[in-house]
């Protein structure tokens, strides 16, 4: 089975940067697509940024031009880089990735989450 890992999180000003890693561990067939999603409390979860197997990248609208979204298919990893940070931002991040692991199907696997706080 894989496991997913989110790193990176903490406490940061407004206008401050950080950088979340996420680093997958087990037998990994295929990846689909691998993305970051964030749940603020009393809201959905909700999607910021994806990129697919060909490296397409996807993200929301409050996102664009400040996060940037990358991976390191040799290394099992994904980064957020969340550049211009804004108290919107707070949020538990997860990591999730669509992939087939060793019983050759796609599914859908999230980490356990680690929490951006942003403060004004």
């Amino acid at each position: 089975q894989v496991q997913l890992v989110e790193s990176g999180g903490g406490l940061v000003q407004a206008g401050g940067s950080l950088r979340l890693s996420c680093a997958a561990s087990g037998r990994i067939v295929s990846v689909r697509a691998t993305g970051w999603y964030r749940q603020a409390p009393g809201k959905q979860r909700e999607l910021v940024a994806a990129i697919t197997r060909g490296g397409s990248t996807n993200y929301a609208d409050s996102a664009k031009g400040r996060f940037t979204i990358s991976r390191d298919n040799a290394k099992n990893t994904v980064y957020l880089q969340m550049n211009s940070l804004k108290p919107e931002d707070t949020a538990v991040y997860y990591c999730n990735a669509d992939l087939m692991d060793c019983e050759l199907k796609y599914r859908g696997y999230w980490g356990q989450g680690t929490r951006v706080a942003v403060s004004s």
